[in-house]
């Protein structure tokens, strides 16, 4: 680091801004690109710099500790935290707080990490934890309070690939694919499907500047998988045959039964039953096949994959095409093993299938708890699924169940 003696004499002042501003300069980061990165301004970054040896924001700290790759003792987390201060600047505090979630998430995986012989490499791992931890967020953070943050993190990244060597430039590329891909992610969660369709594009178009054919596949993949859901059966089955095709014969076995289940998605959202079961038999006779639970999925940028979701898959194809048979049983909604929301959107399929058996009440029932949750997380994909469902139903005089979950989504404007 060009200037270690002044960060460490910084450091040991308690001039913690200055450490800030030290480091980022060696980053070759402007003000503006830090800010991005926390939610903040280029002044409020200038202001936390010039701070001196006042109180800090421990928020903001750690998220630009977290970002920059520096150690928290030299900002003062690892041991006699700052306390909060008296604020004198909510709106900067207000800001920093989805960063210092996500720092704070990052922060024992930087501290594991040994320091990297390539300073740019370790600034691509820092950035890739960063997406790593708003990933987890999602579980228990409405998309609308995500979405800018994370906005601002694949600013960050894409201002850094401007700034850096080519070698570098590959790495950022497929660090920025998978904030992009988590960034489509929540626009669709929000209903947003046609900024969610061009965050995927963009996620695929850097996944194939980075040239790793694998995170190409996955990116290609979850775009078929947005298609499905969207009702663009052919879409989606052309582009899970674009994945199959890359990868060549050369991926690893979690890819073809993650495969496998979106073209099954495909099929069902084509209208094809019999497709979307053989499709389905291929992915549960894959899954099957995988490493047990206790190793790391070989697929690195999802969770394992397992026999559970390839049924979980089951009852949104029989959903969609109708089939009760397919997405009723006694244990159907253990298949919910996401967060909430996943759990809510597979409880509006398992509403599908009731309704598909004239079980009007149990459906409703089963939707209003699914619509509860959208509501809680503000999720528009949610609300508009619940809203499928409802149109699904053409009674003169529908049972109180109905009427109340019409209440529910009467005047509803996420």
């Amino acid at each position: 680091m060009q200037h270690e003696a002044e960060v460490r004499e910084a450091s040991r002042s308690g001039d913690y801004g200055r450490v800030i501003e030290l480091v980022r300069r060696d980053r070759r980061m402007t003000q503006t690109q830090l800010g991005h990165a926390l939610g903040l301004s280029q002044s409020a970054v200038s202001r936390l710099e010039k701070r001196g040896t006042k109180t800090y924001q421990t928020d903001a700290l750690a998220a630009a500790a977290a970002h920059l790759d520096i150690p928290p003792d030299l900002v003062g987390l690892s041991s006699g935290r700052p306390q909060p201060q008296a604020r004198d600047d909510d709106d900067m505090h207000r800001r920093a707080l989805l960063g210092g979630a996500v720092a704070a998430a990052a922060a024992p995986a930087l501290a594991a990490l040994p320091a990297p012989a390539d300073a740019s490499a370790g600034q691509a791992a820092a950035l890739r934890l960063s997406t790593t931890a708003y990933r987890r967020l999602d579980g228990s953070t409405p998309s609308q309070d995500l979405e800018e943050a994370v906005q601002a993190h694949l600013r960050l990244i894409q201002n850094t690939a401007h700034t850096t060597g080519d070698e570098n430039r590959k790495r950022l590329a497929a660090v920025g694919s998978e904030a992009a891909s988590l960034a489509g992610w929540l626009a669709w969660d929000m209903g947003n499907h046609g900024s969610a369709r061009a965050r995927y594009g963009a996620a695929v178009t850097a996944a194939r500047s980075a040239g790793d054919p694998l995170l190409l596949a996955y990116q290609v993949g979850s775009l078929a998988q947005f298609e499905a859901h969207a009702g663009n059966g052919v879409e989606a089955l052309n582009l899970a045959g674009r994945a199959r095709r890359g990868l060549r014969d050369r991926g690893p076995a979690v890819a073809d039964a993650w495969l496998s289940s979106i073209e099954a998605l495909g099929h069902a959202a084509a209208g094809d039953q019999r497709s979307a079961d053989k499709a389905l038999v291929r992915s549960r006779t894959a899954a099957e096949a995988l490493p047990g639970q206790e190793a790391p999925p070989p697929w690195p940028w999802v969770f394992s994959f397992t026999v559970e979701k390839v049924a979980a898959h089951r009852v949104t194809c029989g959903a969609w095409l109708s089939l009760p048979d397919w997405v009723l049983g006694d244990d159907v909604e253990a298949l919910a093993t996401g967060h909430a929301k996943q759990r809510a959107l597979l409880l509006l399929d398992i509403a599908a299938g009731h309704l598909a058996a004239g079980r009007v009440e149990g459906a409703f029932a089963v939707a209003t708890r699914a619509l509860e949750t959208g509501l809680h997380y503000r999720s528009g994909r949610i609300v508009e699924r619940a809203r499928a469902v409802r149109r699904s139903l053409a009674l003169s005089s529908p049972p109180r169940v109905v009427r109340d979950f019409d209440e529910r989504l009467h005047g509803v404007y996420l």
